[in-house]
């Protein structure tokens, strides 16, 4: 599973269309040196995004400054 990250701003990022696309490989332990793994890739697929279906996710996204600002606050008191 990936996700990929879109947030809107004032300097937008993406500026022009273009193909998107995805190189995959399918790596395997080959072996190990001194107590390290060897990676090896055992094969490779390049993917097109352009049919690619995908679920819009919605988070909230903020920090603490925005967050309790004073304007956002209804209530507040000691305990």
């Amino acid at each position: 599973m990936r996700s990929f990250y879109l947030s809107p701003s004032e300097e937008f990022k993406i500026t022009k269309d273009a193909h998107h696309i995805v190189v995959s490989f399918e790596a395997f332990v080959a072996g190990n040196k001194r107590g390290k793994y060897i990676f090896k890739c055992r094969s490779w697929k390049i993917i097109s995004l352009e049919k690619l279906l995908v679920d819009v996710k919605y988070e909230f996204n903020s920090d603490n400054k925005r967050l309790y600002s004073p304007d956002l606050v209804l209530a507040e008191g000691k305990l």
